[in-house]
């Protein structure tokens, strides 16, 4: 399990974008970077730097995934046929906890890297404890019978400034299929990602 190094919303200000789309993230109110230096007048960033954001904003959006982790995907998706951008963001949302994220079962991915790791989800009726499990098209994934009475559950389908993408077909309220892997157009960031960045920064 990975675990947070950081707290996500100082993430965000780090960055300077709301990357979640929460309505209590703080750069709804302040877009500039945390602590007595934020303000100060930002110099012009280089192409490294460009890409080092990238790969980090694109890390910390599927629950700041350690670099060793990361990186793996990164290996993974340029062996594969096509483009290594669009390789790569197909593994990210193919992992078990971002599925139960996309789904709707909890409110943050950090939740749903939780929920799996306690055991509360069942892919293809088997109880799995690994958030980086990879989902394969066609798989149904659920929620065990007490993760379906949790408060965070009920709060997380609840919530509007999200919807069930078209790759995650529902199946009632505690059952998912998840349909096919998606394309980076088809997943819905509420900020702009650039894997191609991404796939620079580590083709360096």
């Amino acid at each position: 399990m990975s675990k947070r190094s950081s707290a996500k919303y100082k993430l965000d200000r780090r960055m300077g974008e709301n990357i979640w789309g929460r309505p209590k993230s703080p750069v709804n109110k302040r877009e500039y970077g945390p602590g007595q230096h934020g303000q100060r007048r930002k110099s012009k960033v280089s192409d490294y730097g460009i890409q080092l954001k990238a790969k980090q904003k694109l890390k910390g959006y599927y629950g700041d995934i350690t670099e060793k982790q990361f990186k793996r995907n990164y290996t993974d998706a340029s062996k594969l046929k096509g483009d290594t951008s669009q390789n790569l963001i197909g593994l990210l949302e193919r992992r078990l906890d971002m599925v139960v994220y996309r789904a709707k079962f909890t409110p943050t991915i950090w939740s749903a890297r939780q929920l799996v790791s306690h055991g509360h989800v069942r892919v293809n009726g088997v109880k799995c404890n690994i958030a980086s499990r990879r989902v394969n098209p066609g798989d149904e994934i659920t929620l065990g019978t007490k993760a379906q009475e949790m408060a965070l559950v009920m709060e997380a389908q609840g919530l509007s400034e999200r919807e069930i993408p078209e790759y995650v077909l529902a199946d009632g309220a505690a059952k998912i299929t998840f349909v096919r892997v998606p394309t980076l157009d088809e997943v819905p960031y509420p900020v702009k990602m650039e894997p191609n960045l991404v796939v620079e920064f580590y083709s360096r």
